[in-house]
């Protein structure tokens, strides 16, 4: 059920926006809705009762929390689709930012987690439909912890703790208000991408990412490497240097020291 579609004044040109009060996944929602969109459309749910995380993980998402899809027919292929998670990564950043203040301590986390106070605040998940080699449709889910976060207890022992902007923090901030910061956000640095390029988004990413220039762990299946942490390449690789030398990581999960 819809329960408010209205713009704000300072809403996104040319963009759409659904809100709805419950939904399977909003990615789901955005995948249903795709062939009768002209254009981007922002998919936000009140209560999301199936949502999930990178490799199918559980994600949690009890009231007050956010939870919402971009959905979009993105330039180009999977890579520079890929790329669009660290623009979304920004705007969650810099939209916490515009509404809590510029001493909130947000940081990046690669490749696509949002982190307060060390702790994992957001999440971020790409989904795409389309033939090999190919993205018609670009699904970019958020979600994050605004009033509450998971039980320690439900995620992986060696997971990033779970925090929530309520209990980190003592602020109450709306996912309509996320909404409506989230999409200007991301209009702004999607917006710059496309005519400049990913390095101004790299550049950027790198000015607000976790442990830049420290040591790291990264983990690809039962392979571990450790090193210094020295940001991303131009494809959106993590960058490790160690005593071998220096590796560029497409995918793995990252875990900093004592996490």
């Amino acid at each position: 059920m819809r329960v408010n579609n209205d713009e704000p004044a300072n809403w996104p040109q040319g963009v759409a926006r659904h809100v709805l009060d419950r939904v399977d996944s909003t990615n789901a929602e955005a995948f249903r809705l795709a062939p009768s969109l002209s254009g981007p459309a922002w998919i936000m749910a009140h209560r999301q009762e199936a949502g999930r995380g990178r490799r199918g993980r559980a994600w949690t998402d009890p009231p007050g929390n956010f939870a919402a899809t971009l959905a979009l027919r993105p330039d180009g292929g999977p890579a520079d689709a890929a790329r669009l998670s660290f623009v979304a990564a920004l705007s969650v950043h810099d939209a916490l930012r515009d509404l809590c203040g510029p001493s909130l301590n947000v940081a990046l986390k690669w490749p696509n987690d949002v982190l307060l106070n060390g702790g994992k605040l957001s999440g971020i998940l790409l989904e795409s439909s389309g033939a090999a080699g190919q993205v018609a449709t670009l699904a970019i889910g958020i979600g994050i912890n605004l009033a509450a976060a998971p039980d320690p207890a439900q995620v992986e022992p060696t997971a990033t703790r779970p925090v929530s902007l309520l209990g980190e923090t003592g602020l109450e901030v709306t996912p309509e208000d996320v909404l409506n910061a989230l999409a200007c956000q991301f209009d702004a640095w999607h917006r710059q991408m496309r005519t400049f390029g990913f390095a101004p988004i790299r550049n950027a990413w790198m000015a607000r990412a976790a442990k830049l220039g420290e040591t790291i762990v990264a983990r690809t299946g039962t392979t571990e490497t450790t090193g210094r942490f020295d940001g991303i390449d131009d494809t959106g690789a993590l960058i490790l240097t160690g005593p071998r030398g220096r590796h560029a990581i497409p995918a793995a999960d990252i875990y900093f020291s004592g996490s």
